[in-house]
């Protein structure tokens, strides 16, 4: 599996949980550096960013690909849209937690959330009690 990180660098033991949670090997890590311009658009700085990740249209479609997210919700928002228009669904992605009691502050993997199983799920309260919109 590929894992593309758009945030801090991970531990080992954060790479540890991420493998344990998919049951799948962490086959490369691409840590992708995320600083974008607030005086900027942002979709070209998404592009630009885009373009420095060496992964091929065939790799972007058949691999299994999980992202750790940028903290900047704006910045996640654009390249969760990004990221399905170039691998055709939702990618998964991992939610890190602060280790409770842990000085200085350390993180977690809470979860991985298969925003793809949401979006599915999510299609299925469309048409409620024989509604089809119209």
């Amino acid at each position: 599996m590929i894992l593309l990180n758009f945030s801090h660098p991970l531990t080992s033991s954060q790479k540890e949980q991420i493998e344990a949670l998919t049951g799948q090997a962490l086959d490369k890590v691409l840590d992708v550096a995320v600083h974008f311009d607030n005086q900027l658009p942002f979709v070209p700085q998404l592009e630009a960013l885009m373009e420095n990740i060496p992964l091929s249209p065939a790799q972007w479609q058949n691999e299994p690909i999980l992202i750790n997210p940028p903290s900047l919700n704006f910045i996640t928002a654009l390249l969760i849209a990004e990221l399905h228009g170039r691998m055709g669904y939702f990618a998964p992605i991992v939610r890190l937690r602060p280790k409770a009691g842990s000085l200085p502050p350390q993180y977690e993997v809470a979860e991985i959330l298969n925003l793809n199983e949401v979006r599915e799920r999510a299609r299925t309260h469309r048409y409620r009690n024989g509604e089809n919109g119209a």
